[in-house]
């Protein structure tokens, strides 16, 4: 059984999806769900689905013994970034690289880097008159957005009249396929 952890710090919705669709699968499990900020939504899933969820403040997602032996504890296989505001730390890259995937809210390389996340990105997006958006699935280095893609996905943004409206037609996208997109990452490792 392959163990996933999910950081988020936000609402959950990607968490949430992830959990159902690991919820009776045979060889995957969601063992964990941290987050860095104590009101996440992210908490109320983990309740619903049974799963151990902790609350770590920034400061110790960078305590590197804490957090190996937190991971080692409920012997995570692969970490899951669905919304973690916090980059991750080198030696979390380390200990498990080419297993920590993340989905950024637009087509990598475009809109990627230091501050890009969430609405920063579909602000920028729209600003810029795309007609296109989407998501990107990468793997996790050292640098902010620039692992290995393993997935991109675009939708039609052309009639959004707000920011807003770019958000909810790519976090559809992102409903859509992450959950698939990290099972068969997983299951081609």
């Amino acid at each position: 059984m392959q163990k996933i952890a999910i950081f988020a710090s936000g609402s959950g919705s990607n968490a949430q999806c992830i959990l159902k669709h690991f919820q009776s699968h045979k060889k995957i499990t969601v063992a964990l769900i941290i987050s860095n900020r104590k009101e996440a939504g992210v908490f109320s899933h983990a309740l619903y689905y049974d799963k151990p969820a902790i609350h770590i403040p920034r400061k110790g997602i960078a305590d590197k013994n804490k957090m190996l032996s937190l991971l080692k504890q409920h012997e995570i296989d692969w970490i899951i970034l669905a919304g973690f505001l916090v980059k991750i730390p080198e030696f979390l890259v380390e200990a498990f690289a080419n297993r920590i995937l993340n989905i950024h809210p637009s087509l990598l390389p475009k809109y990627g880097g230091p501050g890009m996340y969430g609405k920063h990105v579909h602000q920028a997006v729209f600003n810029t008159k795309e007609l296109r958006s989407g998501l990107t699935i990468h793997f996790v280095n050292e640098e902010y957005d620039k692992g290995k893609i393993v997935f991109q996905a675009s939708c039609d943004i052309s009639k959004a009249s707000n920011p807003q409206e770019v958000a909810s037609t790519v976090l559809a996208l992102e409903h859509l396929h992450f959950a698939k997109v990290i099972e068969q990452t997983i299951n081609n490792q």
